[in-house]
């Protein structure tokens, strides 16, 4: 008996109400024809997708490969439509490899001579219609998005009235949330372990996810203003700009967008273009070089474990090449001598890049309102440098060669003029003086580390040093050799 493959599609892009589309009917539709005509269903390919434009099809294209190979002798779709909206091309490669095509609802088989022409003819009438499908529905998207009409199911946190505009809804204040804990240093990650823990569902009903998080910080939409995805690569939604090239707002009059500083700042923290007031550290930690270490070995931290700090990854089991692991007042006298001589050694005089870092991170400790002025314009100045580069590279990545392609020289422009008003207020706030005085002599720092405390230490210490690579011992029970096994990385500027 001779084998045939079924291949289904429906389209997610129109909710299709007839039982003749759905997956099951066409199957059975497909079964039933392949037993009447003693053929075997050797495999059933399904999409559900779009089959116009670019849309690729996973499945359509397997079917395809496996009629080309030879894998199988006959493909049977339930109506000419449900198989390729995009012309005679698609079929002609089918009917000339000699494969059989059956359309089921036309009553349609390649087989019969006079069937051949009826399918090549009614394959570019569904390309015609599809075409003009298409032209009327995005003439009447691009009508309403410079309307300030919203397409679509509202987004999360919102909720849409008759004429397309958006008000505040359920979830609102979730979204606020989101965006202040994000502005505070919070990772997406624990912002939305946090709201599940708390009982709050997600979009789509479940837990929240990171990647969730994220697209809410980012959305325009939260601004109140209209989107548009400028490609299929592209991951976030821009904000749409209409024939002026200006962005439409597309909340009701009266309602309010979340405060554009708010949105401003959780991006830039974000981006790691500024630092946080809560995200820079989790819990109290009891010991002094908690989190600065890494075993060599895998990269994992190296928290405390009885005397020794040891491979985190190693103590749970996990492979690691080579743990690490150092007894804890031997490598914490190490690095303190390291810290002190490398930190009262930097020239505060000459600019020295390490100074430079010390300065920046204790005057965020002694002055933390003054200093986070700092750190928010020098964020902005990041950020604007980061969008104008971004410009730059979607217009090379060819981004900007469709209907939007007209906004890109003001797009820039606007960019540009960020990045001016950005560096101005940075300079105008930076090169606040900082008492460094006991940074520079070895003794009064000594001093200044025999009066503090453990949480004071772990300040200190980390005003000069970012991260600690430790090795594995030579042999086991060998002496700390600190030289040998530990590579500190020395802070850097954050005006680099």
């Amino acid at each position: 008996m001779d084998e045939i493959d079924l291949y289904l599609r429906k389209s997610i892009i129109v909710r299709e109400g007839t039982e003749a589309l759905t997956f099951r009917t066409q199957e059975e539709r497909g079964r039933e024809w392949a037993r009447q005509n003693n053929y075997t269903v050797r495999k059933v390919w399904k999409d559900n997708l779009s089959a116009w434009t670019d849309v690729k099809r996973p499945d359509f294209e397997r079917a395809l490969t496996a009629l080309r190979r030879k894998e199988v002798p006959a493909l049977w779709v339930y109506a000419l439509d449900r198989f390729d909206r995009k012309g005679a091309g698609s079929v002609v490669q089918i009917l000339d490899s000699g494969a059989r095509l059956i359309c089921d609802y036309e009553r349609l088989d390649s087989a019969n001579p006079r069937d051949r022409e009826r399918i090549i003819s009614d394959a570019e009438r569904a390309k015609a219609v599809s075409d003009l499908t298409s032209h009327r529905v995005r003439d009447t998207k691009q009508g309403q998005r410079r309307r300030g009409e919203w397409i679509g199911a509202a987004p999360y946190g919102l909720r849409k009235d008759k004429r397309g505009k958006l008000h505040h809804a359920k979830g609102w204040d979730v979204v606020v949330r989101i965006l202040t804990d994000a502005s505070d240093g919070i990772s997406p990650r624990r912002i939305g372990r946090g709201l599940t823990l708390d009982g709050v569902r997600s979009p789509k009903g479940g837990d929240w996810s990171a990647s969730t998080i994220r697209r809410i910080i980012y959305n325009p939409v939260y601004e109140g203003f209209q989107v548009v995805a400028l490609s299929r690569k592209y991951t976030w939604p821009v904000a749409y700009r209409d024939e002026r090239g200006e962005r439409v707002k597309v909340f009701a009059d009266g309602v309010d967008p979340a405060p554009p500083e708010l949105v401003a700042k959780a991006r830039r923290v974000h981006a790691g273009h500024q630092r946080g007031a809560l995200g820079s550290r989790v819990g109290r930690a009891t010991h002094l070089l908690t989190d600065l270490l890494r075993c060599a070995g895998c990269g994992a931290r190296m928290p405390t474990s009885g005397r020794s700090y040891v491979c985190d990854a190693h103590a749970m089991g996990k492979l690691c090449p080579a743990p690490a692991s150092a007894m804890r007042v031997r490598i914490e006298e190490y690095v303190y001598q390291r810290w002190v001589s490398a930190v009262s050694a930097a020239d505060i005089n000459s600019g020295d890049p390490l100074m430079v870092a010390v300065a920046e991170r204790w005057a965020a400790l002694t002055a933390p309102e003054e200093t986070e002025e700092v750190y928010e314009a020098l964020g902005a100045v990041k950020a604007a440098e980061t969008a104008l580069e971004r410009l730059a590279n979607d217009r090379a990545n060819g981004i900007y060669d469709g209907a939007m392609g007209k906004h890109f020289p003001r797009l820039v422009a606007e960019a540009e003029e960020t990045l001016t008003e950005a560096r101005a207020r940075y300079e105008a706030l930076s090169g606040q003086a900082v008492d460094l005085t006991m940074f520079d002599d070895a003794v009064l720092l000594e001093e200044a580390w025999e009066a503090a405390d453990l949480p004071l230490r772990r300040d200190l210490i980390r005003v000069a040093i970012d991260k600690i690579t430790v090795t594995q011992a030579a042999r086991r029970g060998a002496p700390f050799d600190g030289d040998t096994r530990c590579d500190i990385e020395w802070a850097t500027p954050e005006t680099e």
